[in-house]
């Protein structure tokens, strides 16, 4: 069983190609200027078997890889594992996973943990702490800290560390998130569309009450 957090199907702002996204609720790290403070919690969110995921997660042919992030996706190392493998059984895909463990602590675990069953699906490992006074604003990762780990050959040619940074808005559910690593200053610029839109629909109405 997963507790996942959210999800969302056709992203490009989290890993080449079009991807889907799983983050998982809770984590233990709990990184001064978490971009996704709601979902340190370790409590129940979303529960769902990979089995009843799937079919959302790849309801778009296009989709060529999954990300899983959250939250920290090796609390649920074993469930990810699994929704991997049958992933893989349905179509070829690459897979991301963003971790804030180091990737040596990981190795480290007992067998019975399914961490290793996790790292034995996952093609590029994103780990470590976000450190929001070394977030340099650059490549898929958070901070400078974080390293990018190629466990597999598969995506070898993606320059994960100087593409540029990419956020989509999404609306799902009534609710407005942001999907992606955010640019710096993409809060900032964000909340001042947000406020001028509303100020613009206030004063059209206002127009329209008193013409």
């Amino acid at each position: 069983m997963l507790n996942i957090a959210a999800s969302c199907r056709g992203t490009r702002a989290l890993g080449p190609g079009v991807r889907s996204v799983v983050w998982v609720q809770g984590c233990p790290f709990r990184c001064p200027g978490c971009i996704a403070p709601q979902w340190i919690p370790a409590r129940p969110a979303h529960l769902i078997t990979p089995e009843a995921l799937l079919p959302s997660l790849l309801a778009d042919p296009a989709i060529t890889g999954l990300t899983f992030s959250g939250g920290e996706p090796f609390l649920q190392s074993a469930a990810l594992a699994h929704l991997a493998r049958l992933a893989r059984q349905e179509r070829d895909l690459d897979i991301i996973c963003f971790t804030g463990y180091l990737l040596e602590d990981l190795q480290r675990f007992p067998a019975r943990s399914g961490v290793h069953a996790l790292l034995a699906e996952v093609d590029v490992l994103i780990d470590g702490p976000y450190r929001q006074e070394e977030n340099d604003n650059r490549g898929l990762r958070g901070s400078a800290n974080q390293v990018v780990h190629h466990l597999t050959d598969r995506l070898a040619d993606t320059d994960f560390l100087n593409q540029p940074r990419r956020a989509e808005i999404h609306v799902q559910d009534g609710s407005v998130w942001v999907v992606g690593i955010p640019p710096v200053g993409m809060e900032t610029q964000l909340n001042q569309t947000i406020r001028k839109a509303v100020k613009d629909v206030w004063s059209q109405a206002s127009h329209h009450l008193h013409s």
